[in-house]
């Protein structure tokens, strides 16, 4: 039996530093990588996000719950 893909989205935030960039996923408790260019950052946390999820689904951890907040600045 073939296993269905489900594609979730999940904001990342990439900080300059001096080599390159950190990146994280906020809604992913420890979920952190890096990358020499944005490029490279942004394939990194994609792999870091879906290594997190293929755990937490072995380990039985629920998922966290997102939610948009919107505030006036």
């Amino acid at each position: 039996m073939k296993r269905s893909i489900q594609v979730r989205e999940f904001t990342v935030v990439l900080e300059p530093d001096e080599e390159g960039f950190h990146v994280y996923c906020p809604a992913l408790k420890g979920c952190h990588s890096w990358g020499a260019t944005k490029a490279q950052a942004r394939k990194n946390i994609a792999e870091a996000i879906q290594l997190w999820l293929e755990t937490a689904e072995r380990r039985g951890l629920a998922m966290p719950m997102l939610e948009t907040v919107k505030v006036a600045a």
